[in-house]
């Protein structure tokens, strides 16, 4: 009998009828056997809880190259833009920092509504 897989929702799919399915069953065991899977890091200890599980590996891609949601960035860029004005007299700079300040307030007013709208 072919094992059931788990799928993304939590529930199990019916038996895969892929033509390799076999072969990769076979050495995923053979492998056991042989001990390829002991000692691995976190071995015997649960999984990480992941907020996001259908998204998790790109998330974990995103986080493992350096990227951060866009609320992040926005808020960092606008404390920068704001820390630059503070040492700035000249008018015209000013107000296009300001205005830079207000369009990037606006993008960070969408994100957090579209963050709250999907979780």
């Amino acid at each position: 009998m072919r094992p059931l897989f788990l799928c993304g929702d939590g529930g199990y799919n019916l038996p895969m009828d892929h033509p390799l399915i076999d072969l990769i069953n076979k050495r995923i065991a053979d492998a056991e056997k042989d001990g390829a899977f002991d000692n691995l890091e976190g071995a015997g200890k649960p999984l990480p809880r992941v907020d996001d599980p259908e998204n998790e590996m790109m998330n974990r891609i995103i986080r493992e190259n350096g990227g951060v949601p866009e609320v992040v960035s926005l808020k960092r860029e606008i404390a920068d833009i704001r820390a630059s004005l503070a040492g700035t007299a000249d008018r015209t700079e000013r107000r296009d920092s300001i205005a830079k300040i207000a369009m990037l307030e606006t993008r960070l007013g969408i994100a957090l509504a579209a963050h709250k709208r999907h979780g």
